[in-house]
């Protein structure tokens, strides 16, 4: 019976974690079949989605390249030196030089978190990597750029160890 009590027990458990990650799972965002009004706004989205990508772009190099010190026990141990570009609807390449130090400011501010978290550690370079790091840029950008603004381009990424 002592024996048998402890296996119980973690069955139980075992169940009960279960069960609770069923109940707690998050709702899937998708359209019920049924709700056309949910159906129909998704199927916007998504053409004006492909209407944005269908227009054509340009490319605005940022003039500088940004230069994000790696801290070990409060001591710089290495550099990553990044360049970006922005790509934007054609002819709007100005609009990104003129807001220029705006965007600085909030990529510099992405970069120092990512390096702060420890994203620019080991393989920083692998897919996941920089996607979050693409991710985290676009965002920033999204709201200075306003709706001419399409993605940013991480055209060069080196860290240098000292």
């Amino acid at each position: 019976m002592g024996k048998i009590l402890p296996l119980v027990l973690i069955l139980v458990g075992l169940g009960g974690g279960v069960a609770a990650g069923f109940m707690l799972k998050p709702a899937d965002p998708g359209c019920e079949p049924a709700d056309t009004e949910c159906l129909e706004k998704e199927e916007d989205a998504k053409k004006a989605a492909e209407a944005k990508a269908k227009l054509p772009t340009e490319f605005a190099e940022l003039q500088r390249q940004f230069v994000i010190p790696l801290l070990r026990d409060e001591r710089v141990a290495s550099l990553v030196v990044a360049s970006l570009a922005v790509e934007v609807e054609e002819g709007r390449a100005t609009y990104v030089y003129d807001a220029e130090p705006k965007l600085r400011d909030a990529f510099l501010q992405i970069l120092f978190v990512h390096a702060h978290s420890g994203g620019f550690d080991g393989d920083f370079t692998s897919p996941r990597a920089m996607e979050d790091l693409k991710t985290r840029l676009t965002e920033a950008a999204e709201p200075i750029l306003g709706k001419t603004f399409k993605d940013v381009l991480i055209t060069e990424i080196v860290r240098q160890d000292l």
